[in-house]
């Protein structure tokens, strides 16, 4: 069964031909043309449809790869994800998204977001909100091989400590793209095929929430930052090497 590509539709250049194309690849993928796993045309069957160059899908395929939207296995082609509708978070509405550069924006934006929470949440934090830190630290210790379960207790503890940092505004920041923040521990946690070093990342941090050491919490926030944002790209693959030919 030959699979759907998208219609051919004029460009309005609003933000450049990059992020135009990352908008209509995006309609094409919610249109429901496409069933959730199932694998997307080739990049060269995309550029052809679309009527635009390789590189150009393959900037689009990356950022909503990036987004969680798109899985790409290398030497297998890229597919729709399983769960798109949980993986869609706001941003993507608001358009500030879509293209690589605001991609590498918000992962400098989240770095600098999460290490200034983690030093409030150690100044801050109340003894029920460490309780609760403890306890999810300890969900991601139980959690071993179950992926979908470590991810889910650790974006809860990053949140748990947005929120014992007291600062409401950016604590909805940090809830507001929850949805990005799963989609890009997913992908990191399934990369690495385990959790034990993510987890030896968390420990530190939580320790010097214990201690009120405001100033270790965001060290040890900005180390953990680095390395996650590092795996992240690491994970992506190369320019056209994930089934991306003919």
């Amino acid at each position: 069964m030959a699979i759907p590509v998208p219609r051919p539709q004029p460009v309005p250049r609003r933000d450049g031909p990059g992020v135009e194309l990352t908008r209509r690849l995006l309609d094409y993928l919610l249109s429901g043309e496409l069933t959730p796993g199932q694998r997307i045309p080739s990049e060269r069957q995309l550029a052809e449809a679309l009527s635009t160059g390789r590189s150009t899908v393959r900037e689009a395929i990356k950022s909503l790869s990036l987004l969680g939207l798109l899985e790409q296995r290398v030497g297998d082609g890229t597919y729709l994800s399983r769960s798109t509708s949980d993986l869609l978070p706001q941003v993507i509405e608001w358009g500030i998204l879509l293209g690589e550069k605001r991609l590498e924006d918000l992962l400098e934006a989240r770095h600098h977001l999460e290490v200034q929470l983690a030093g409030w949440a150690a100044e801050r934090r109340s003894n029920e909100q460490l309780e609760r830190l403890r306890e999810l630290a300890g969900r991601m210790r139980d959690a071993g091989d179950d992926f979908d379960a470590y991810v889910a207790a650790d974006i809860a503890f990053h949140l748990q400590l947005a929120e014992a940092s007291g600062n409401t505004v950016l604590t909805s920041v940090l809830t507001n793209i929850q949805s990005l923040l799963q989609a890009w521990a997913t992908r990191v946690i399934r990369t690495a095929g385990e959790t034990h070093t993510s987890l030896a990342m968390h420990e530190p941090i939580l320790k010097a929430v214990e201690n009120r050491d405001a100033e270790a919490a965001q060290e040890a926030m900005r180390a953990h930052m680095e390395r996650a944002t590092r795996r992240l790209r690491d994970s992506m693959p190369e320019s056209g090497s994930a089934g991306m030919s003919a």
